[in-house]
């Protein structure tokens, strides 16, 4: 079994920003796998899936982001993970919009969320799929630049990387973590 976590900001308000294309990639595999409806756990919703007979559990944190390890860790230590069992999916400003990068380890770059996974589970060694969504203008404010939707002209770019993004976390799943970034990290 393993835990795919996609980091977001919960409610309505945050929904199609930047920050929580997280919570898009594991809508787009809950929807893929016909998934049951989530239920409340470990600070967040959870459900599951199948994926080519590698069952996944879905964890969308609702602890907002600068706290995601607060529902991370509860996961975590419930299913007796080992760090190689799980992927956090988030954004990337540093990543060129639509871009993805599959990593086994390395610092946050920035991102709180992560950040506060790596900090709750006391290792940077935690593999993550980023997803890039661009840098922010030359002197715009970075929170409101992650918390803000997609322009107009990025959606349709967007909406063809989170699905690539979800086909990412299939792989990784079923193949490993190596043949996944050999494949996508191109």
């Amino acid at each position: 079994m393993k835990l795919v976590v996609g980091l977001g900001n919960p409610g309505k308000k945050y929904e199609g920003t930047r920050h929580n294309v997280g919570f898009d990639v594991l809508d787009t595999l809950s929807r893929r796998h016909s998934a049951s409806q989530p239920k409340s756990k470990f600070n967040g919703q959870m459900t599951e899936v199948g994926v080519r007979g590698q069952k996944l559990m879905l964890l969308w944190p609702h602890t907002f982001m600068n706290k995601s390890g607060d529902s991370v860790r509860p996961a975590f230590d419930f299913y007796k993970l080992t760090l190689e069992d799980v992927l956090i999916v988030c954004d990337d400003f540093n990543l060129p919009l639509a871009k993805l990068r599959l990593k086994g380890k390395g610092s946050a770059g920035g991102q709180n969320g992560l950040a506060d996974v790596i900090q709750k589970l006391g290792s940077d060694e935690v593999p993550r799929l980023r997803v890039g969504i661009g840098p922010p203008r030359e002197g715009a404010d970075v929170a409101g630049y992650v918390l803000s939707n997609f322009a107009k002209a990025e959606k349709p770019e967007m909406d063809v990387c989170i699905e690539q993004a979800a086909s990412v976390v299939e792989d990784w799943a079923v193949l490993g973590l190596v043949p996944a970034m050999n494949q996508y990290n191109g």
